[in-house]
């Protein structure tokens, strides 16, 4: 089914309208992360995943791993012995996934994919050496963000680390004024170029403006039991919060 505008303000974070919006940008949407943010995208993915001690052979949760941006990053780090477990529920993002996971760079690293909301606590508890989440956040409502929380809580082991990132709106009057009329104004166009609708690409500065920053979505992962801070990037045009599972 095709993407359709919300009905409510609301049903935007909405498991089924989320996925229809993903679906429906997953054809062009890796290219146009990387147009629009002018190449930060991937260079904000990387220090996401660097945050994070990863070690030879151990275990990482991409959730929300959509076409698998981090892979390589990630990948870097495990080495060939090491797991990678990806999550989505995207179907249009996961087949470019699978596409991925068959790439040479990839071949030979273990990476299992799952189809499911990140949110539907069947990963086991504590497998998790290091869970990362990359620019899902904004796509969560406060409730959600906590139940993310706790669910990342519950599969990272004692001691685990994550690192999350996403795009956010700079304090800076001046650059905020800029940022946000980038991404209402000028994104949408070029969703229209790339997909003939406005309307999808026009989402993503809605969920921005929503979220606004990693402040508050810090303090529902200390409720949640983790330990964390937040980080800021390119004078706050993305932020972030890393963190641990006390022991």
């Amino acid at each position: 089914m095709a993407f359709q505008n919300p009905k409510t303000p609301q049903s935007i974070y909405e498991p089924e309208f989320v996925e229809k919006l993903f679906n429906e940008m997953s054809l062009t949407y890796e290219r146009m992360n990387t147009i629009t943010s002018f190449g930060f995208s991937n260079r904000w993915r990387r220090q996401c995943v660097f945050e994070l001690a990863i070690q030879p052979g151990q275990t990482v949760v991409d959730l929300m791993t959509g076409m698998g941006e981090t892979w390589a990053y990630i990948c870097q780090r495990i080495g060939p012995h090491g797991v990678l477990v990806g999550v989505d529920f995207s179907e249009g993002m996961l087949q470019y996934a699978h596409q991925k996971r068959h790439r040479k760079r990839f071949s030979q690293h273990t990476i299992h994919i799952y189809k499911q909301n990140v949110l539907a606590g069947t990963l086991p508890d504590q497998s998790a050496d290091h869970v990362v989440v990359s620019f899902g956040l904004k796509t969560f409502n406060p409730k959600q963000i906590a139940q993310l929380a706790q669910e990342i809580n519950r599969i990272l082991k004692p001691g685990g680390q994550f690192s999350c990132i996403e795009v956010s709106v700079p304090r800076s009057t001046l650059l905020r004024a800029l940022y946000l009329f980038y991404l209402r104004r000028i994104i949408p166009v070029l969703g229209a170029l790339f997909l003939s609708n406005p309307d999808t690409y026009r989402m993503l500065g809605i969920y921005c403006s929503q979220f606004k920053d990693t402040q508050q979505a810090q303090q529902l992962f200390q409720h949640a039991g983790l330990s964390c801070r937040t980080t800021s990037y390119f004078f706050g045009c993305a932020s972030g919060i890393v963190g641990n599972k006390p022991i």
